[in-house]
């Protein structure tokens, strides 16, 4: 099979494809690499590794992407990326395309492109294997952006969010107990901080409370979340439902009754947000002010870690990249259903997507 790995760009975005690693795991099996022209830089990989991985180096994104059976991204295609795939192909990645441009998703349609979604490969066990280890990224970072935004300079209550005697800790609130929850929690009580995570899922809470000492967890209600978002310093979007919008739980109104100077960060931002009062920024201009409140919504977080991200990512992800080239699409989607429950366009149409 002939495999594509383009160069991503969107803003700020310097996760790639593949590693030089993976490439030399296909090319060992036969198949061809076409890697863009500086693909890996900004992950730290020059072109170099990957011709000594065995790819050949390709100097325009069209011929990648035209030569390509399978054309494996981080970020969804843009525009002018889904008109140069070849009628037939397939690519992987990131879609998120529940919060996707209608125009993009008809020009897959009319193209019959096959469209995988990694973060919607799971397992019998209800497992994300490719999601998991960006969103464990995400939750980390969640902590070391909200201590940095809760920072004068950056328009803060100038709080620190902890282990300073006598003084109290800054209140985090976050909505959701799952991958990305759970290592904000983690990352968040490391500083020092007092936590309180809501969920409607009680076995995520039970997990929360027993391996997280001194971690409040709450029911997520309508009137639980009022209540929390009220007295927090710091709220954490970290809501995900596989294929569908990201549920609105947090109102307009709720934001306006927070403390001035707060901070938002959004991190279902991908899947349209959690907040009525988000909207997508960049790693350029990551923040902006809604009703006084500081508002993070930065959609791809771990593209500015993006040698760790790129690494944690093939790791969980090369499996699947295997199957699909030594097996090819049909048969692959045939016999694994954790792919073919990934599978967002196939056939002219479109697949396990919702609104």
């Amino acid at each position: 099979m002939i495999i594509g790995i383009p160069k991503e760009r969107r803003p700020n975005e310097k996760r790639v494809g593949l590693s030089p690693a993976g490439v030399q795991l296909l090319t060992e099996r036969g198949h061809t690499c076409f890697v863009e022209d500086q693909a890996g830089r900004g992950a730290g990989f020059r072109n170099i590794k990957y011709e000594k991985a065995g790819a050949k180096i390709a100097f325009s994104a069209e011929e990648v992407f035209g030569r390509s059976d399978l054309l494996l991204k981080m970020a969804r295609p843009m525009m002018d990326e889904i008109e140069w795939l070849r009628p037939d192909s397939a690519f992987a990645a990131f879609l998120h395309l529940a919060s996707a441009r209608q125009d993009k998703l008809d020009l897959l349609v009319e193209k019959n492109i096959t469209a995988i979604a990694y973060e919607q490969i799971q397992e019998d066990d209800e497992v994300r294997p490719v999601l998991r280890p960006l969103s464990q990224i995400g939750g980390v970072m969640a902590a070391q952006t909200a201590a940095r935004l809760l920072q004068n300079k950056w328009g803060g209550r100038g709080i620190l969010l902890g282990m300073i005697p006598g003084v109290p800790p800054a209140e985090v609130v976050i909505l959701g107990a799952g991958v990305v929850g759970t290592y904000a929690a983690r990352a968040f009580k490391g500083l020092g901080a007092h936590i309180t995570v809501l969920d409607n899922d009680m076995d995520a809470l039970q997990h929360i409370a027993e391996s997280l000492y001194g971690v409040v967890t709450m029911v997520s209600t309508p009137q639980n979340i009022q209540r929390a978002t009220a007295y927090a310093d710091v709220v954490i979007g970290a809501v995900l439902v596989s294929g569908e919008r990201s549920p609105i739980l947090v109102t307009r109104e709720m934001v306006k009754a927070m403390k001035p100077r707060s901070v938002v960060l959004d991190v279902s931002i991908d899947q349209g947000g959690c907040f009525e009062t988000s909207r997508p920024t960049t790693h350029d201009n990551p923040v902006y002010i809604e009703e006084e409140v500081t508002h993070y919504c930065v959609p791809n977080m771990s593209g500015v870690v993006a040698r760790t991200a790129t690494h944690a990512f093939v790791n969980a992800a090369m499996p699947y990249i295997l199957e699909l080239a030594d097996h090819g699409i049909a048969k692959t989607l045939e016999n694994n259903p954790a792919i073919a429950l990934a599978t967002s366009a196939y056939l002219g149409e479109l697949r396990h997507l919702e609104k």
